[in-house]
This record gives structure tokens, C-alpha cells and sequence, in this order.
């Protein structure tokens, strides 16, 4: 994922917003934003390669794409210059037992290969992001190639400070 803070560095502009987090009606402004900047981003030979998140929980507090509609957005993004999508992520429920995302795990690794079987130009699902300090090993028995496990190396993050 790509923050704020990081954008400028790697697209040569910022995005605004607090991550690269595409949903579809954010498409359309990111288009826009790469179109109006376009001249920089190729002087500079900046691509970018993203991940797109996927909501597989369809869960309200998560952004993400829709699993129907991550198709959709795919064949869009892909006519987008100096930007490749390399795969998908998603950020499972907190959940205490590890198995219960594994459904979760098994939809975003299908919604990989579906994409991949479609061999739209630009597109990639090489990477799969899933899976965090408390799930991680279920996720990567389901394919992850990314895991986030902060929590576990460095403790829970401290919200006072």
C-alpha cells in the first residue's frame, strides 16, 4: 500500500487522501490526477505498481472494492499510463480463531486467478496482501505473498502518544 506521505516520492505528485486506496468512484479523480501530470510522471519514468483492496468481508469499516465489481474496476485501472496493478489485498475481521478468515482468504486468492485468467494487459496478480500478525498463517496456506505483522513484532501500537 502507498501512503500520502510516500506518494509524491514514488508517482512524482501527491494523491490526496491518506492512501492509494481505489475505490470506483476514486478511479475516475486518480485518472484525472495522473492524466493532468502525466508529462512529469514521464520525464521522471515513474510507474507505479499498486495493489487493488478488495472488501471480501463486506465489511462497512473497510474500504475496498466489492468482489463483484473488482473486475470492472481492473479493466478500467488498466488503461491508466504509468501505473500497473500487481495484485490484490484485503484486510480480513479481527477475528479470535484464525480459521474464520480463512473463507475470506480463499475468496480474494479465486478473485486473483479469475482476474488473471481474463490476461488483460497491465494487470498482474503476482501478489496477494492478506493476513495479519493473527491470521497470517492461514493466509499465506492460502496464497498470500504479503502479510502485515507489525503487532507481532513490535506490539500493539500505543493510541495515547
Amino acid at each position: 500500500m502507498l501512503y500520502k506521505n510516500k506518494a509524491f516520492k514514488f508517482l512524482g505528485f501527491s494523491i490526496n487522501g491518506s492512501q492509494i486506496s481505489l475505490s470506483k468512484s476514486r478511479i475516475k479523480k486518480f485518472q484525472k490526477d495522473i492524466e493532468a501530470r502525466t508529462i512529469k510522471s514521464k520525464k521522471k519514468n515513474v510507474v507505479t505498481d499498486i495493489l487493488l483492496e478488495v472488501n471480501v468481508a463486506n465489511e462497512e469499516t473497510k474500504f475496498g472494492f466489492n468482489s463483484l465489481k473488482v473486475l470492472e474496476a481492473v479493466k478500467e485501472i488498466s488503461k491508466l499510463e504509468n501505473v500497473k496493478v500487481k495484485g490484490l489485498m484485503t484486510i480480513a475481521p479481527y477475528v479470535d480463531d484464525p480459521e474464520k478468515n480463512r473463507q475470506h482468504f480463499v475468496e480474494l486468492r479465486r478473485l486473483a486467478i479469475d482476474i488473471d485468467n481474463q490476461n488483460i494487459d497491465n494487470i498482474s496478480m503476482g501478489e496477494l496482501s492478506m493476513g495479519m500478525t493473527g491470521d497470517y498463517c492461514v493466509a499465506v496456506e492460502e496464497g498470500a505473498t504479503m502479510v502485515r505483522v507489525g503487532t507481532g513484532l513490535f506490539g500493539a501500537r500505543n493510541y495515547s502518544i
